[in-house]
This record gives C-alpha cells, sequence and structure tokens, in this order.
C-alpha cells in the first residue's frame, strides 16, 4: 500500500485512537507522578518524549483526516505516529532491560550533586534525589511502568503502521 492512496475511516479512527491512547498512556504516567508520588527516573523521563511528541502530531493526523486532507499528509503523520511509538517501545525496552539488570544503564541516572547548605526553596529542590534507574518503582502483574510501556508503545505503533498502511 502507498503514503498516496486514499484514506478513510480507518484512517480516522485510529488517529483518534492513537491521540487518546497516548494521551492516557503519559496522562497515567504523569498520575502516578503527582497524585501517587512516584518520583520517575531519567529513563523515565525520556520515555515520555515520544507521546509529547506524538499526541500533537496524532492531533494533526485527526484534523487531516477528518478534512479529508491530503492522503500523503494523513498517512505520512500516521506513519511518524509508529515511528515515535517504535522509539518509545525501544526506550522501555532498554529502560526495563536496565531494571532487570540485563545491561548497564546510563551511569548519569540517579546521581545527583550535593546540595548546598543553607535553607531556601532551591536548596531544598537540589536536595531530592531521583530513583535510580536500576531499580522499578514497583511492578504490577510482575510488570514495571517501563515494562507497561513497552506494551502500550507496542500497541500503539502496531495501530499505527496498520493504519498508515492499510487500505481505506
Amino acid at each position: 500500500m502507498s503514503l498516496t492512496a486514499a484514506t478513510g475511516k480507518i484512517q480516522t479512527a485510529a488517529a483518534a485512537l492513537l491521540a487518546l491512547g497516548m494521551t492516557v498512556t503519559v496522562g497515567t504516567a504523569l498520575g502516578f507522578q503527582h497524585i501517587g508520588g512516584y518520583i520517575p527516573c531519567k529513563l523515565c523521563l525520556e520515555q515520555r518524549l515520544p507521546y509529547y511528541i506524538g499526541i500533537p502530531v496524532m492531533v494533526l493526523a485527526l484534523v487531516s483526516a477528518l478534512f479529508r486532507g491530503p492522503a500523503i499528509v494523513t498517512r505520512g503523520l500516521l506513519l511518524a505516529g509508529a515511528l515515535l511509538m517504535t522509539w518509545s517501545l525501544y526506550l522501555g525496552i532498554f529502560h526495563a532491560g536496565v531494571e532487570w539488570a540485563w545491561w548497564p544503564g546510563p551511569t548519569d541516572c540517579g546521581v545527583v550533586a550535593p546540595a548546598p547548605s543553607g535553607g531556601s526553596l532551591l536548596d531544598q529542590l537540589d536536595a531530592v534525589i531521583p530513583p535510580s534507574c536500576d531499580q522499578a518503582a514497583g511492578r504490577f502483574l510482575g510488570l514495571s511502568f517501563a515494562g507497561w510501556n513497552v506494551v502500550a508503545s507496542l500497541a500503539l505503533a502496531a495501530i499505527a503502521y496498520v493504519a498508515a498502511f492499510r487500505k481505506a
């Protein structure tokens, strides 16, 4: 299937589903951070980047599909979303592998310079030590947050690839 082939309901529904799915996924991570009190490590924060980029890309894909924009634009945006979720999949696998000690993580993960003495608010913020990347904050049904990101990224990438290349 070509990226220039006409688009239809499949691409429109996929763009909407992907925008919603990406929003729910990163929103859940933000909820665990701000409501649940889980402090994300460096790799956790990196895993959010494809979602922060992907959500507006999928909204643009949805707008293009709804207003019957050029097929190459709609399909190209869906393909961009698929590639972003593939990047997210890689980041999730890498982080999960670090947590399971299959390979080493970044040397600067969880390392914080000593906070200067004093009682200012900025000094107190500097005293917060982020968690190490090799320690899962928690496991739910056997998977860490990174593991669940792998599941979500795989599903979202598959939907995006199918929508980008499937006949309308």
